[in-house]
């Protein structure tokens, strides 16, 4: 017997939170970013004065974050029938736009190149590689039900594929984006009935391969050696971007200062709105104030897996696995930056921080993830739908051999 549920209103709810939280702190922690941007020949620069505008951030991500609401609306609506017959064809065009970037990409100041400069307007394929991604493995596991253990037909594909949207990805030196779309595949993959061996044979192959990025990409070997030298005194970019998060957060204390009262974010702390808003955020709040934000990327952990578990269907099941993967894993790295826990990568704080690609992407995702729990079943309700791999969902059980 099947039942309707209507969709997780717990984590839409969090999601909201987090993009109002968001909005907030971009307008306080933008100030001197939109200074800079708005004034950049002025001296003494004054929110006062008529060529200087202080909010400059704070309406950039307005505009964008009303395109993320209509995408948001427009996503949650559409059929996952819809998703899973454009997989392939979103996946390949995705694939075309990566190696587009590596020829015509923009850097904007920054060692990754990401974006793509389009009718004026920058836009970050990397950021959708993530969904193209998910798509495509959830709808190719649930056509390869009965090789998904086999080496041949199952391991080797699977990191063909993967192979076809990372490659890129490195070549524009995101390395940041690699860590997160890595964990999101083997996440799908272990779903799916993957055997142990070959996981594991997946992840001596990734070690071996972070190995020699480190030694042999000054870049990401600067990142390493600033993340081990966090605590001494240092002048290097990498090492003092940790060092100065650390400081942020550490100042906060347990109030913190106030709203729009923090320093760091003025002089020391760079790309404050973005990557290290975290830090920001908290040298203005305090730790008890932003333990919430950290608490509700562990409610969008515990809604996102609990929908993957009550799905209708196997590829329902394996997006669901794969956004959420993608929200939280994204979401504690970039906390695990900002708190010197993990070596700088250049990746966003989901629904939070300044940008315009990865709030789009991250809204499309939630809206897909949302539009997945409105149709579960009622079976699927069990308690002990976790505790064998192999009984999810009746259709998983032939992907696996007796």
């Amino acid at each position: 017997m099947k039942q309707s549920f209507k969709f997780d209103t717990i984590l839409a709810l969090t999601v909201l939170f987090l993009l109002i939280f968001g909005l907030i702190m971009i307008t306080s922690i933008g100030v001197p970013k939109s200074i800079e941007l708005s004034a950049p020949g002025v001296q003494y620069p004054n929110c006062s004065d008529a060529n200087v505008d202080c909010y400059l951030l704070f309406k950039k991500h307005l505009v964008r974050l009303g395109i993320g609401i209509v995408m948001f609306f427009l996503a949650w609506k559409i059929p996952m029938k819809f998703w899973k017959k454009i997989a392939p064809a979103f996946f390949v065009l995705i694939v075309i736009m990566l190696i587009m970037v590596i020829t015509l990409g923009k850097s904007f100041g920054t060692i990754a190149t990401n974006w793509l400069l389009i009718f004026n307007t920058s836009f970050q394929p990397s950021e959708f590689a993530r969904l193209a991604l998910i798509l495509y493995l959830s709808y190719w596991f649930t056509k390869r039900r009965d090789s998904v253990e086999s080496f041949h037909d199952g391991f080797l594909p699977f990191c063909f594929i993967c192979g076809m949207i990372l490659l890129p990805v490195v070549l524009g030196n995101d390395y940041g984006s690699i860590a997160v779309m890595s964990l999101i595949a083997v996440s799908i993959y272990f779903i799916a009935g993957a055997k142990l061996k070959h996981l594991g044979l997946g992840f001596l192959g990734a070690l071996i391969a972070a190995i020699v990025v480190v030694s042999f990409v000054p870049h990401v070997r600067e990142r390493f050696q600033g993340f081990m030298s966090v605590d001494k005194d240092c002048i290097e970019d990498y090492c003092w971007q940790s060092q100065q998060a650390n400081i942020a957060v550490g100042s906060g204390g347990l109030l913190g200062k106030g709203l729009t009262q923090g320093v760091q974010k003025s002089y020391w702390l760079p790309q404050a709105s973005d990557d290290f808003i975290f830090a920001a955020s908290s040298e203005e709040l305090g730790f008890i104030r932003i333990i919430f934000v950290v608490l509700a990327y562990l409610v969008i952990a515990l809604r996102g897996y609990q929908i993957a578990n009550k799905a209708n269907g196997s590829f329902e099941m394996f997006v669901a696995v794969g956004i959420t993967t993608w929200i939280t894993v994204q979401a504690f790295v970039n906390i695990a930056v900002n708190t010197a826990l993990f070596p700088v990568t250049g990746i966003t704080l989901p629904f939070v921080s300044y940008g315009g690609s990865s709030l789009i992407a991250d809204l499309v995702a939630i809206a897909i993830l949302l539009n997945i729990s409105e149709n579960t079943t009622y079976y699927a309700s069990s308690p002990n739908r976790w505790g064998d791999r192999r009984s999810r969902h009746p259709e998983l059980r032939r992907y696996r051999r007796a």
